[in-house]
């Protein structure tokens, strides 16, 4: 979604802020339905943080910092995004 973006275009550009904000707040209700569990199983995921950052953006959409948001999806989600792939049944490295 950042591939060929610079972090003014999350300023300038609606639509890639809805996009990444909803791809966010998918993310955080998928981690949200996560049982105990599952996020045993996979401690180094940071569930709560996941689910944080998505209660954040839906209950203060108007105050959204992007900012932090710009550092989450280029630096955070990749990382986020692998080790939940690593976590997949069936993946394979």
């Amino acid at each position: 979604m950042a591939r060929g973006r610079v972090r003014g275009d999350l300023d300038t550009d609606r639509m890639l802020q809805l996009a990444i904000t909803r791809i966010l707040e998918i993310v955080g209700e998928a981690a949200s339905r996560v049982t105990g569990p599952g996020r045993e199983r996979y401690p180094g995921i940071p569930w709560q943080d996941v689910v944080d950052t998505r209660n954040r953006i839906v209950h203060g959409y108007d105050t959204v910092n992007y900012d932090i948001v710009w550092r989450i999806i280029t630096d955070e989600l990749p990382t986020l995004i692998a080790a939940l792939e690593r976590a997949l049944p069936g993946h394979r490295s």
